[in-house]
């Protein structure tokens, strides 16, 4: 369906908001080029008028002519996201205002590490990230000592690093600080005990130490702070703490066999190591909460430390919801045994999903409420889900996903910002002066706490602007998401429709129910038993589907992306019944053998707004189906040949 209120959000699969960005570039390039000419107007210009002129300006203006209509030429072989028959990856149309935003910012090219050198976009990051700590649930008030902190990151991989990094920071700080005994503050009885403190039981010592030090004449608490910061593990590096405290061991990570490549990236980036990196099973391509809980059991038995356990809020390759509320209630019961651990939360995907779930002052909807809007949407477990998101220790988010915004916007947002001073990296170059507890003031000097030493303020102007135009909440930016998971239910009803019609042809399977606006699906020729053949049939039919810089864009009616489904990820039980649906027999399914180990899927991102167009009486969902219809028929007799001679 079209909602005329997205018309304007989007330059449009027809470029049919042209005039308007046109208008918004050419007004704010003028009048960026005024904010030159008024910076000491009694400044000459330092390029003549007559430059132009110039046989050398003319030759360099030829050639970047020449070299700009190449790469314009070149580009038109780019995927076209913003059109509605592209369903593939989590990529779409741009929304207009971050898109303007971010050509307004570009020409000032500020740079959000230090506010000497982005006195304006800087603070845009900050108030960004407590935008998105309202949406997730956090609190998002300055004043308050317990508010959450975001910043924007090139994506979500940096942003799931960022939650590595304050995690082990909070949880090996309490044994840094047992190891210095400053006096008259109460400390944890042991290592293991300092170890596994809850991450808000860390926040608290860390408080503490902070108000002792307040107490303390300048140059004791130097000494002081020096004495902790060589005891702490950031200081030691992993070998020596290890070393030093020998009934600890280095800390693992538990993540669904779902999780992102990013985690194992993460593990090896910070010396954890990958094997570090333990996989929760899941059921039904979710988090396997039971599963959990035994993991966690066998780990404290065995005096093995957590760091953190991830769930993720849509998954990217099948875009299913991990039940978040039950990964916190475990962590609480965990907590009380003595065994702390963060819970962070790869909401890379869907976390701007929330705003379907946010009133415009910040509470969560009634799931009754939703369920009046959709068919289905949102599952019980989806509601709990985002509802536990604000009792989560930190979350990444991308604006360059579900946010509509240009690449790198992810976002690293952490519950409670008290804990940030762990991460802080001085250079008196670049940062300088007291925060007085001035909560913008501290975040100010951004390049303390980040990864980064250079970042794009354009990125953050984009985000916040878009925020601004669009609150995150179900009112606003929610009427987007909200058009998708229309789009998804039309999706899941067209399947169905093409599973009748094709019915003793193909067999049709929506492998398991979606959480968000991504839907996978499995297609076999009817009679055909044999994993191998099936996935041979899927991979021609991707490259169908799929980018080919060698053909024009045109060459493709759709464009789509596959993935595989395998029974450690779905579960047996899962698997067994996906297998049945699809007429395959369950001995070909071979872990072993390269082709057959696992069942080739496609994969369909939703997210283009006007991929139902009721304004034109179009559904380029049904289009698709005609699509699959056409070419499955065209490639059904090669392909019974084949499952034949393999039957044979």
């Amino acid at each position: 369906m079209s909602d005329p209120a997205l018309y304007p959000c989007f330059l449009g699969p027809y470029g049919e908001n042209d005039g308007l960005l046109e208008k918004l570039a050419v007004e704010f390039l003028r009048d960026h080029v005024y904010w030159r000419r008024n910076f000491h107007p009694e400044d000459p210009p330092a390029i003549p008028t007559h430059a132009a002129q110039h046989p050398e300006f003319l030759a360099f203006e030829a050639r970047l002519r020449r070299e700009l209509h190449s790469l314009s030429a070149a580009l038109k072989r780019s995927v076209p996201f913003h059109s509605p028959r592209y369903l593939g990856h989590m990529v779409s149309d741009l929304a207009l205002p971050g898109l303007a935003a971010q050509l307004l910012t570009l020409p000032y090219n500020p740079n959000n590490v230090s506010e000497d050198a982005a006195p304006v976009t800087i603070d845009l990051e900050i108030r960004a990230g407590l935008q998105l700590a309202r949406m997730l649930g956090y609190c998002d008030d300055p004043a308050l000592p317990e508010c959450a902190f975001g910043h924007l990151t090139s994506g979500g991989t940096v942003a799931n690093y960022q939650a590595l990094r304050l995690a082990l920071a909070l949880k090996a700080f309490p044994v840094a600080l047992r190891a210095a005994a400053p006096p008259e503050l109460a400390l944890p009885e042991d290592d293991w005990a300092a170890f596994n403190l809850a991450p808000q039981a860390g926040i608290e010592l860390l408080q503490r130490w902070q108000r002792w030090l307040e107490g303390l004449a300048p140059i004791a608490r130097r000494g002081w702070l020096r004495r902790v910061e060589g005891e702490r593990i950031e200081q030691l590096g992993m070998v020596e703490f290890f070393a030093r405290h020998p009934q600890l061991s280095p800390p693992v990570v538990l993540a669904p066999v779902t999780a992102h490549y990013s985690w194992s990236k993460g593990m090896k980036l910070l010396g954890l190591g990958r094997e570090q990196l333990l996989q929760v099973p899941e059921c039904g391509m979710r988090l396997d909460p039971a599963a959990l809980a035994d993991m966690l059991a066998r780990l404290q038995a065995q005096r093995r430390p957590v760091l953190m356990a991830v769930a993720v809020l849509g998954t990217t390759e099948f875009g299913t919801v991990d039940p978040v509320h039950e990964v916190v209630a475990c962590r609480d019961r965990c907590a009380e045994a003595g065994f702390g651990f963060s819970v962070h939360v790869d909401a890379a995907w869907g976390g701007y999903l929330a705003t379907l779930f946010r009133e415009p002052d910040g509470s969560l909807r009634p799931l009754e409420d939703m369920r009046r809007e959709f068919a289905h949407f949102p599952s019980a477990d989806t509601h709990a889900a985002v509802a536990a998101l604000g009792r989560s220790d930190s979350v990444t988010v991308d604006p360059h996903k579900l946010g509509y915004l240009p690449y790198g916007a992810g976002a690293f947002v952490c519950r409670d910002q008290r804990a940030m001073p762990l991460l802080v990296e001085e250079a008196d170059y670049v940062f300088s002066g007291e925060d007085d507890g001035d909560y913008f003031a501290r975040y100010r000097k951004l390049g303390r706490f980040i990864l980064e030493g250079s970042k794009a303020g354009a990125a953050a102007a984009a985000v916040y602007v878009t925020h601004k135009v669009l609150p995150l909440d179900h009112a606003h930016f929610g009427r987007i998401t909200g058009v998708t998971i229309h789009s998804t239910e039309a999706f899941i009803r067209r399947a169905e429709e093409f599973a009748g019609r094709m019915a003793g042809e193909l067999r049709v399977c929506v492998p398991f129910a979606p959480d968000s606006n991504l839907v996978c699906l499995a297609l076999n020729p009817e009679g055909n038993r044999d994993v191998a053949t099936m996935n041979a049939f899927m991979r021609r039919l991707h490259d169908a589907l799929r980018c080919d810089p060698d053909k024009a864009v045109q060459a493709r009616e759709f464009y789509g992306s596959m993935t595989t489904l395998r029974a450690e990820a779905l579960g047996e039980a899962d698997m067994a019944r996906v297998l049945e649906a699809l007429g395959l027999d369950p001995a070909t399914l071979l872990p072993d053998h390269e082709g057959a180990d696992r069942l080739v899927i496609l994969r369909h991102t939703l997210m283009n707004p006007f991929l139902e167009d009721s304004e034109n009486g179009i559904s380029y969902i049904a289009r698709y189906f005609d699509f699959l219809a056409g070419w499955v028929r065209a490639a059904l007799p090669a392909t019974r040949s084949v499952s034949a001679a393999a039957a044979a």
